[in-house]
């Protein structure tokens, strides 16, 4: 089942910010996440906030009046932000499955926050789907309604590993969305996971080969993460299916960097590799560098200028606030200077640019030494010309948490 919300003060019923939040809120990039809370099944790995069909019912929780609740909360955070709200930059849709909704639906979609806040010129616009969702008339729908990117839960390559996953796409079947996609004009991302129990080296080598070889723009890679109160974890706990060795976790990741730099791929971001600066996904970006977002959906997360809030889980309780005019906030948090740096070193640490130095504190620039010493970080990083950084080596981003508790002093 999905994970729990954190806990938090209330969220005032109209949404509102303090005013100390929407100082300076020009000055930085604005994202909108929308989040699609549907999937035809459950997959055993997921903790994700999604239902499938049948776990619904009730007044503004179906696929069909989705799009209008989604329409209300944008409204909403249209008068929460004020006339000083800058155009947004990216807009991502995930999920779930986003491609569950009609087409014309996420068009519906992307065309409120176009009329709502304006879109940038260059405005990354991604929506995430299972392959087998989107064919030609999909995706020609989405790059005429403004999309220009879409990622493709690809997963693996491998049967025996996606049966695993419970995931329900025929591998051969991503060479045809990949395809679709192409002709339609847009980029195209695949998402890759690694760790999956009973998957081999080979196995992944073969995921990674068949993904390099539809020259997608963009391939991100996650280890598996058994999370509790999942199917997987269940079957874990039960001795049904057996985990990996500790080690073949880091062994997959250095195959994928491997395989990937040789085929074009630049990393980025630790679990991210790039064909071009440009085809980078500059939606997650705005997460790690901490600029404005707004989620909008049940359980979706947002963050305004040090301020954090959280939505109602369920699409039937967030569905009745919104359509009422009133915040399906369920908890905020104003963020502490303290919180706010530990996040900036634990998130700007992972982007292949690193952390400049001028902005740790004097302990962590102590530390930064010492980690070269041990092969951590990038010693000619440290001591460029130009705005010197805390840059994590390959074996670095092996043990990044490791780097960032030292660089915390924890």
């Amino acid at each position: 089942m999905p994970s729990a919300l954190p806990d938090g003060e209330p969220v005032p019923s109209d949404g509102s910010l303090p005013a100390t939040a929407l100082t300076g809120l020009a000055e930085r990039q604005l994202g909108i996440y929308l989040h699609v809370p549907f999937c035809s099944v459950r997959c055993g790995y997921c903790d994700f906030n999604t239902y499938t069909v049948s776990e619904l019912g009730g007044h503004g929780a179906g696929i069909s009046t989705y799009a209008d609740a989604v329409v209300a909360e944008l409204n909403l955070a249209r008068h929460v932000l004020g006339d000083a709200t800058p155009a947004v930059s990216t807009v991502f849709v995930g999920g779930g499955t986003p491609t569950m909704l009609r087409a014309g639906d996420l068009v519906r979609m992307l065309g409120e926050v176009r009329s709502g806040f304006g879109l940038t010129d260059d405005a990354e616009v991604t929506t995430e789907a299972n392959p087998d969702t989107v064919d030609p008339q999909v995706a020609a729908a989405l790059a005429a309604g403004g999309f220009n990117r879409v990622s493709l839960g690809m997963q693996s390559a491998v049967p025996h590993v996606l049966a695993t996953l419970e995931r329900t796409h025929d591998p051969a079947g991503v060479a045809t969305a990949v395809r679709a996609v192409r002709e339609a004009g847009m980029q195209v991302s695949l998402d890759l996971i690694y760790g999956t129990p009973g998957e081999s080296t080979d196995d992944w080598r073969r995921s990674l080969d068949a993904a390099v070889e539809l020259e997608p723009d963009h391939i991100s890679a996650y280890a598996l993460v058994v999370e509790q109160g999942t199917k997987l974890a269940t079957q874990v706990r039960r001795g049904l299916v057996e985990m990996p060795e500790d080690d073949d976790e880091a062994t997959k990741y250095e195959i994928a960097e491997s395989v990937l730099s040789a085929a074009g791929f630049d990393w980025y971001e630790i679990s991210n590799w790039a064909r071009r600066p440009d085809a980078r996904c500059r939606h997650n970006e705005l997460y790690w560098r901490g600029d404005h977002w707004w989620g909008v959906g049940p359980g979706a997360h947002s963050h305004v200028g040090g301020v954090r809030w959280w939505n109602v889980k369920h699409p039937a309780p967030y569905a009745d606030r919104v359509m009422a005019g009133t915040s399906p906030g369920a908890g905020r948090e104003l963020l502490t200077a303290e919180q706010r740096y530990d996040e900036k070193v634990l998130l700007g640490i992972r982007l292949t640019e690193g952390l400049p130095l001028d902005a740790l504190h004097a302990p962590g620039r102590a530390a930064v030494a010492g980690l070269i010493a041990d092969g951590l970080l990038d010693g000619a990083a440290a001591v460029r010309w130009e705005r010197p950084a805390a840059r994590l080596t390959l074996r670095g981003r092996l043990l990044a948490d490791t780097v960032v508790r030292v660089l915390l002093g924890y």
